[in-house]
């Protein structure tokens, strides 16, 4: 653990130390400028793996519900970009395309992610198709043994691109593991949280600009992203803003696990969810250099204009609709965003378009019997009625009608103190380090200096 940036810098190409400045401040452009790819040399990339350019699709039975519940002249027109179309069936595969192919290029032998899942289907995907090794290190079982039928799946569908999979239990080991396992092998580090695996995503945003102005003859009105660790709405914010989409409203939604602690080991299994939820999403917003790299290239809060919540029950019940009424049967994380578009969705002016960025496949481990079954065996009751009731860890509700789907808004100001908060400083912060700060969390200098005096 001493040696974490040393064995960092080898890992993935990058010295770190090149980057920091005064204090607090780092040049965060400056790093991502580090990949040496630009965009369109990125979908250059993707393209040789035929990842990207995945379909979209117009919603129009759920705009119909959508404009039933919302009334005169609501409703707005609900579009999906179809991620699982990818070769491993998420997203996720733009990122780990230029990380693999970054790691070839360098010599690397070998790639290893930590990741509950998706992330490690995508870059075992995508180490098979460049010849490469593949190591995914997942959290997965409590103390007792018993393990997610989410994860388990993911893990099958590592396994079947022909990577190794290293199963632990949930605790502080994961990263201690990771490390081991990158100082013994000298293989890449295909972290979620690296230039190139943001870099990755921002081809999405360049498609969905694209796609509507020539389809629509419009920028989106509003893009909502499902967002866990930052990587996705940072990657997908960056791509539309180098596209010109400057009006777009970024909209962050995550799964309300409110109450549940993540590394709990009594915990573990009483969510249903293992991203996209409040667990990831509020910690990584707040103090995203909390993750597996020095500096994370995920800043959410440099591009969020509202973040969401909507409860696992909501999530499941949307799913089952997304099946029943649109013909897609696609897996939770990016139903996530769905859920909350529909209710967004009802509350604006029909004419307008919002965009749900990304789906993920779905398999027997993510279906959403396995995960209620799953939630019953460990104590959750199952019910029907108004979502509002449900208690994370006790209860999951399935709303009894679709007008209870609600998306709760998060207090942005309150997360942008907690952002400052975590910084942790005694000696006060320079003219500088306030100039940062302002830039990562959306401000002015003005109302940074005022947050700080008032703490």
């Amino acid at each position: 653990m001493s040696r974490k940036n040393e064995i960092m810098k080898k890992a993935v190409g990058i010295d770190y130390t090149e980057f920091e400045r005064e204090g607090v401040v780092f040049d965060y452009e400056g790093m991502m400028k580090k990949t040496g790819y630009e965009l369109n040399q990125v979908r250059e990339i993707e393209k040789k793996t035929s990842v990207g350019d995945t379909p979209v699709y117009e919603l129009k039975n759920l705009t119909k519900l959508a404009r039933k519940i919302g009334g005169r002249g609501k409703g707005a027109r609900i579009f999906l970009k179809d991620e699982a179309a990818n070769p491993s069936g998420s997203f996720k595969a733009r990122r780990a395309a230029v990380s693999v192919y970054h790691a070839k290029k360098l010599g690397y032998k070998g790639v290893v992610a930590a990741t509950s899942g998706n992330y490690g289907a995508a870059v075992a995907s995508q180490a098979a198709m460049q010849g490469l090794k593949c190591i995914i290190i997942q959290e997965c079982y409590d103390s007792e043994g018993k393990g997610q039928p989410e994860i388990i799946e993911k893990a099958r569908k590592c396994e079947a691109y022909g990577a190794e999979v290293i199963q632990l239990t949930v605790g502080p080991e994961l990263f201690y593991t990771f490390l081991k396992v990158l100082d013994e092998t000298g293989y890449f580090n295909a972290s979620l949280y690296t230039p190139f695996g943001v870099a990755g995503i921002e081809t999405l945003g360049y498609e969905l600009a694209t796609w509507f102005r020539e389809n629509e003859n419009k920028d989106p009105d509003v893009v909502v992203v499902t967002n866990a660790g930052g990587g996705n709405l940072t990657g997908t914010a960056r791509g539309l803003l180098k596209s010109g989409a400057t009006n777009t409203t970024i909209i962050g939604a995550s799964v309300d696990l409110t109450g549940l602690h993540m590394a709990s080991d009594n915990q573990f299994n009483k969510k249903s969810f293992t991203t996209g939820h409040t667990g990831f999403g509020v910690p990584f917003s707040t103090n995203p250099d909390r993750s597996d790299v020095p500096r994370s290239a995920a800043r959410p809060l440099r591009y969020m204009d509202r973040y969401v919540t909507v409860s696992q029950g909501e999530v499941f019940y949307m799913t089952e609709a997304m099946a029943m009424i649109e013909g897609l049967e696609r897996g939770p994380a990016g139903n996530t965003s769905v859920t909350a578009a529909f209710n967004l969705a009802t509350q604006m002016d029909e004419d307008k378009i919002i965009v749900v960025q990304e789906t993920e496949y779905t398999g027997a481990g993510k279906h959403v019997s396995a995960q209620l079954s799953f939630a019953r065996e460990n104590g959750i009751s199952i019910e029907i009625g108004d979502p509002v009731n449900q208690v994370p860890g006790k209860n999951i509700i399935l709303p009894k009608h679709p007008s209870l789907i609600k998306a709760k808004e998060l207090d942005m100001m309150k997360l942008k103190k907690s952002y400052i908060k975590n910084l942790k400083t005694d000696k006060g912060f320079s003219d500088d380090e306030i100039k940062f700060i302002a830039e990562e969390i959306r401000l002015s200098e003005e109302e940074v200096k005022r947050i700080i005096e008032e703490m």
